[in-house]
């Protein structure tokens, strides 16, 4: 976009200022603090360390030396609701830091634990936190198991305390899956864990043209899909959380598409969620009893014209439930919904032109990608924030009414590594 037609558009934009925070995820790893302006403009403030280790540019799902989304996750950086604390995982060296904040926004760093799960190979997985306030427990999920979901508790003065337990989403001939992110229901009383492999790439390996294998053989000797819940529908785990923040027997159920990578809950309608689909290339609408049963709507999918799967991975709902925007990694763009009185309808496919990349990035779908990861949009709905890692940007965009986007401000960011996004 010419600079003075930016320039036109962020004057035009009326947003509230705040602030966002992103991981770098380096070796070394740091969090990049941004103010946002009332155009939605970034200008970096300061760059704290967490005390911790990311994975850098490696890719511990694939192997690969560098490549963009490390770890397949979501939700790495989260607030408690009070807005005191800020919490990041390390995924490098299996590990969380917590930061308080303070009202101008700027970040203290209070701790450094380890989540129990060492760390083997080249890098660890810690990749997406949750916080429970009323019995002050942190969930920590891995990529990888057996164990994936770690538990922590919090002091008041945001001190971490990693406690024993630990919670698997493998099942009894399923004992290498791939889980995405972990998230709290509104009403505390459940834990929901995303997933995108049966098999992580690392170990079903790559075709000599560099192709991911996503095909392998199990018992019998038929091929079956290394997606999640494609076919076998146990892509979404459920735990019930205790008054004191431990988990019950977790139940696996039907996502009701491929690789249910991403849930996100309504603001307003806490019983009601969106889930966005890695292979299944769409979003659904779903709901959750207080005894935690769930009921998950019809699959709504992008034009995939351009090649399957399209790797619909991360998704930000507006705050008055109206509007969703997802994230392709296999399309380099980002797509919108609108909520209807039914559920879910596209407003716009894709929302932006595609943001190109260095060209060293593949989808699974084998088109080159940017490599888009974790979105955020801001509390006022007025810009989406998304990270473009192999293009080593962080793009604004100013939300429009008939759901598209348009790119109002960039910022270069660490090449390939970058994840998580949280702001106010």
């Amino acid at each position: 976009m010419a600079k003075e037609a930016m320039m036109k558009d962020m004057s035009m934009a009326k947003g509230k200022p705040g602030h966002l925070y992103m991981q770098t995820n380096e070796v070394k790893n740091a969090i990049i603090h941004y103010e946002r302006s009332s155009t939605g403009a970034l200008t970096e403030v300061e760059r704290i360390s967490t005390g911790g280790a990311g994975s850098g540019e490696f890719k511990p799902i694939s192997g690969q030396d560098s490549a963009p989304n490390a770890f397949e996750g979501a939700g790495s950086i989260i607030f408690t609701p009070d807005r005191r604390f800020l919490f990041t995982t390390n995924g490098g060296d299996n590990s969380v830091s917590s930061f308080r904040v303070s009202e101008n926004g700027r970040l203290t760093l209070v701790d450094v634990k380890p989540t129990g799960n060492p760390v083997e190979g080249r890098s660890g997985t810690a990749k997406s936190v949750a916080y429970r306030p009323s019995s002050k427990t942190l969930y920590v999920l891995h990529s990888f198991g057996p164990d994936h979901v770690r538990l922590m508790s919090v002091s008041d003065d945001g001190k971490l305390t990693p406690r024993p337990e630990r919670h698997t989403i493998n099942t009894h001939d399923k004992t290498n899956r791939v889980s995405t992110m972990v998230v709290l229901s509104p009403n505390g009383k459940f834990l929901f864990v995303g997933t995108t492999f049966d098999e992580p790439i690392v170990t079903t390996g790559l075709y000599p043209d560099g192709s991911p294998i996503l095909w392998v053989q199990r018992k019998g000797g038929a091929y079956h899909s290394i997606a999640s819940n494609a076919p076998d529908p146990d892509g979404l785990a459920i735990f019930p959380i205790g008054e004191d923040g431990s988990l019950g027997t977790g139940r696996f159920v039907d996502g009701k598409g491929g690789s249910p990578f991403y849930i996100a809950f309504l603001h307003k309608r806490p019983n009601t969620f969106i889930i966005g689909y890695a292979v299944g290339d769409g979003v659904s609408m779903g709901t959750i009893d207080d005894d935690g049963n769930v009921n998950i709507g019809p699959l709504v999918k992008i034009d995939t014209s351009a090649g399957v799967p399209t790797e619909l991975c991360w998704a930000s709902v507006s705050s008055d439930d109206t509007m969703v925007y997802a994230t392709n990694f296999g399309y380099s763009n980002v797509s919108s919904y609108r909520i209807n009185g039914h559920g879910l309808e596209i407003a716009s496919d894709p929302a932006c032109p595609k943001v190109p990349g260095d060209g060293t990035a593949r989808g699974l779908n084998g088109t080159v990608t940017s490599g888009p990861a974790d979105n955020w949009l801001s509390p006022d709905d007025a810009y989406l924030y998304q990270i473009y890692g192999n293009a080593a940007k962080l793009v604004c965009y100013a939300t429009q009414p008939d759901g598209s986007l348009k790119e109002v401000d960039s910022v270069k960011i660490p090449y390939n590594s970058p994840q998580g996004l949280a702001g106010f």
